[in-house]
């Protein structure tokens, strides 16, 4: 008895699954673009601000000595 998995004996169901994942995969691939475009659009847009901001709490250093700090005498 022969096997009928993956539309194997079904005239024109193999092309159809095959055209169907094509199509999807190239509306997936549409989406990631824009999204991708949307994503670098931020970025270029908030950049400056981003680095400023990190830049700001890096240098925003208050040398102190710690509560349990104790010196031995």
């Amino acid at each position: 008895m022969a096997s009928q998995s993956g539309g194997e004996g079904i005239p024109g169901q193999g092309s159809w699954a095959l055209r169907s994942h094509s199509s999807c995969s190239s509306e997936v691939e549409k989406d990631t673009r824009e999204n991708m475009t949307i994503l670098q659009i931020y970025f270029r847009q908030d950049r400056d601000d981003v680095l400023d901001n990190l830049l700001a709490f890096v240098c925003a250093i208050w040398p102190e000595i710690h509560e349990n700090y104790r010196i031995n005498r």
